[in-house]
């Protein structure tokens, strides 16, 4: 299926690895040029370089933390233009609600909600005057069912989810849509990193780990980076442009429920 957004712009954050990697990958098979960030300059300019050679579209980058409210400036003034913005953070560490004092709530909603809400801020005004834009914030299926370890993460997220209700309906009729894409678990750093600590608590090794966890997926398995990117590139598509305000749940059917 053409996309028909070859020729557009987009920024992808965290798109050295993982699922914005995939993110990036999928737009750049569709057309589109990149302006990809991440943290670590080496990840993120091999991923930028085999990007360039597989899909030979441009492809820029900067290596910032993008909850820096500096290094952010800058990354916005990079970014200038785009079509198409896709936010991104890693999630916050696991724990127990005894764990988090108020400084540790503030990190996670720094990084996973009022980050990607700068963004926007920044940026949708642009793809309204143009008539035409997309956003997809990746999140976290627990917005639709908190994940007890992740409380840091189901606070920060939720946040952004509500955010994104209201917002999304009024630049909808600008021709600018916004939607969330909610990944269960895909075979990620952030995987490693659970799966580690479920290893290390239950004293088995990280196979029996791994297994422990596809086998509470009705799929039997972890989700790829390369699904997750398909999908994203399809929300900012040409055809998407009447979903709006919408939580898509990529999990392989873990989140239980009737809608």
């Amino acid at each position: 299926m053409d996309l028909g957004i070859r020729g557009k712009r987009a920024l992808v954050c965290a798109s050295s690895k993982g699922l914005g990697l995939g993110c990036a990958e999928a737009l750049a098979q569709a057309g589109v040029d990149l302006l990809m960030n991440a943290r670590g300059t080496e990840a993120l300019e091999a991923s930028a370089q085999d990007i360039r050679d597989r899909f030979g579209v441009r492809v820029d980058t900067l290596a910032c933390d993008v909850t820096d409210e500096g290094a952010r400036a800058e990354l916005i003034e990079r970014a200038k233009g785009v079509d198409i913005l896709v936010t991104n953070a890693g999630g916050p560490p696991p724990g127990v609600w005894s764990d988090w004092d108020r400084e540790d709530f503030i990190k996670a909603i720094d990084a996973n909600m009022l980050t990607p809400i700068a963004l926007m801020k920044a940026l949708l005004p642009q793809m309204m005057d143009a008539g035409w834009g997309r956003v997809v914030n990746i999140t976290s299926q627990s917005v639709k069912a908190p994940i007890a370890a992740l409380g840091l993460s189901n606070s920060a997220r939720a946040g952004l989810t509500g955010y994104v209700a209201g917002t999304s309906r009024q630049v909808a009729g600008k021709g600018v849509t916004i939607n969330n894409l909610l990944p269960g678990i895909h075979a990620t750093d952030r995987a490693i990193s659970l799966d580690t600590g479920v290893a290390q608590a239950q004293g088995i090794s990280m196979d029996e780990a791994r297994d422990q966890r596809a086998a509470t997926i009705p799929t039997g398995r972890y989700g790829t980076r390369q699904e997750f990117g398909a999908t994203c590139a399809f929300l900012c598509s040409q055809h998407a442009g009447f979903i709006v305000g919408q939580n898509i749940l990529l999990d392989g059917g873990a989140t239980n429920m009737t809608i």
